[in-house]
């Protein structure tokens, strides 16, 4: 019997011992050589990629920075502390990337996709890496359909298109992030996910723009991408660049996204840091001699596809700020030239009372009427002829040169306009409407109103339609065209409106 168990067990181990196939996993390893400051400098690893992943024995992961013959220059992308010389350091042989999925929408995560909302784990099978090509010449068409940012200045003045990129630029606390809040919440019923991207901020102030956001249920629609002022130069660097790739996994669905980076200027920042602990030769302001290809190779991915490759969009709208005003500085002038144009902000304004305070001279979009439907073209331009005899106008009357009738209608009426633009924080006003509070201001059905009332004549004009002329809002909705028949309407509707106003 003995003997029977003992040939059963021998007949067993030969049996597994042919069908057992050794597997044999190769990996890179290498050494820590040196670490501090978020920089590691690690040798052993002659085939690594840049942008390789790496890992430390501590399970921390790092980013394959900078590529010399003898070591690699590795930025650390979480804790360090316990990393110490003689480390092992192993390639995980994939470029950084990051997690992008349907369930990230209202959701805040960090840029390496973990969510920090305390809601759960995010479900996603799906990494894009965080640097892409740009999509080519071929694969892209013009901007053509306009982004509606609800506030009357940007969509009348200096419209911004689906696949556009512009600039929202101006000194601190000037109402910057309020512009694109209120683009956001803009977006509730256009179908455009956005995704917004805060770099270097305290995270008092990024919980202040979730609550926002939350208040007026924008965050059904939008994706908040955080690397706080606590985090790391690392995580900050890598932000925009994981924000970006998550607009383009909806982009390449055939939908429309918007990706806001709030700001570039501490972007470039926490580029600089990690590239002077790196050791990379300064230039100018001690930034890299690579730090325009820092943003321009983020900003070009932002396109409107052609209709072979979906016809879907990404739209970007950096923020950077200056200092004093000056719009001539090194990182200001290189991202102007990358864009499509710019909203300036200006400081005088916002001390003036004039919100959003954008300075219209300055301010340009350089897709135009491209990105406007035919009735807001039809009123913006009467309105930019105006806005600009009303600057001009201005600056002669600041010298108490008499001016006579004619031109002192036109400034009367540049007043009353300028007045017609203002507009509250959080109030985003559709199409529609714009268009007919900016007929009656720029075809002089306002002269006669007092300027302090205005605001006052605007708001019960608004509620008047809505309430006696519904039909002229859904015409004006589906046509999005001043023909006669609505103009008609339209004209009819202002003047009666005006004989019940007082």
């Amino acid at each position: 019997m003995a003997i029977n168990i003992s040939e059963n067990l021998t007949q067993q181990l030969k049996t597994q011992i042919q069908q057992f196939k050794p597997s044999i996993t190769v990996q890179s390893v290498g050494e820590v050589l040196e670490i501090g400051d978020g920089i590691a400098r690690v040798s052993g690893l002659p085939d690594i990629r840049s942008q390789e992943l790496v890992e430390f024995a501590n399970g921390t992961r790092g980013v394959a920075f900078n590529l010399e013959d003898n070591e690699v220059g590795v930025i650390i992308m979480g804790e360090y502390a316990n990393i110490s010389e003689g480390s092992q350091v192993k390639a995980l042989g994939r470029v950084i990337s990051v997690p992008v999925s349907e369930t990230m929408i209202g959701r805040v995560i960090d840029p390496l996709g973990n969510p920090v909302d305390g809601k759960g784990a995010i479900e996603s099978t799906t990494y894009y890496p965080v640097e892409r090509i740009a999509p080519g010449v071929i694969e892209r068409r013009n901007v053509y359909r306009p982004l509606q940012t609800g506030i009357m200045a940007i969509d009348a003045i200096t419209p911004i298109g689906r696949g556009q990129r512009e600039l929202i630029i101006g000194d601190h606390q000037t109402g910057k992030t309020a512009i694109t809040i209120d683009t956001i919440i803009s977006q509730g019923d256009q179908g455009v996910i956005c995704i917004y991207v805060a770099i270097g901020q305290k995270l008092s102030q990024i919980a202040r723009v979730v609550a926002t956001l939350e208040k007026h249920g924008a965050m059904k629609h939008t994706v908040v991408l955080i690397a706080s002022a606590a985090d790391s130069a690392t995580l900050q660097y890598l932000a925009p660049y994981a924000g970006c790739a998550i607009g383009e996994f909806f982009m390449e669905q055939g939908r429309d996204a918007l990706v806001i980076y709030d700001d570039l200027s501490k972007h470039a920042w926490a580029y600089r840091q990690v590239s002077l602990l790196l050791r990379r030769p300064p230039g100018r302001e001690a930034y890299p001699g690579d730090v325009f290809y820092l943003h321009s190779r983020l900003l070009e991915r932002a396109a409107q596809m052609s209709d072979e490759q979906g016809g879907g969009s990404l739209t970007a709208l950096p923020i950077i700020e200056t200092l004093l005003g000056d719009v001539s500085a090194y990182i200001p002038t290189n991202v102007i030239s990358i864009t499509d144009g710019q909203i300036y902000l200006e400081s005088d304004l916002f001390y003036a009372g004039i919100r959003p305070a954008i300075n219209i001279g300055l301010s340009v979009s350089r897709v135009g009427g491209d990105a406007q439907h035919k009735a807001m073209r039809t009123v913006a331009g009467r309105l930019r002829l105006d806005m600009a005899q009303y600057r001009s106008l201005t600056a002669f009357a600041q010298f108490g040169s008499g001016l006579d009738k004619t031109a002192q209608e036109q400034l009367d009426r540049g007043m009353r306009l300028a007045e017609l633009l203002k507009q509250p924080q959080y109030a985003p006003i559709p199409i529609s409407d714009q268009v007919m509070v900016l007929y009656a201001g720029t075809r002089g059905y306002l002269d006669d109103i007092p300027i302090e009332r205005v605001s006052e004549w605007m708001a019960d004009f608004r509620q008047y339609i809505a309430s006696h002329q519904p039909d002229l809002v859904t015409n004006l909705n589906e046509k999005l065209v001043l023909d006669d028949e609505i103009e008609g309407q339209l004209q009819q509707a202002i003047e009666a409106f005006k004989v019940t106003w007082y």
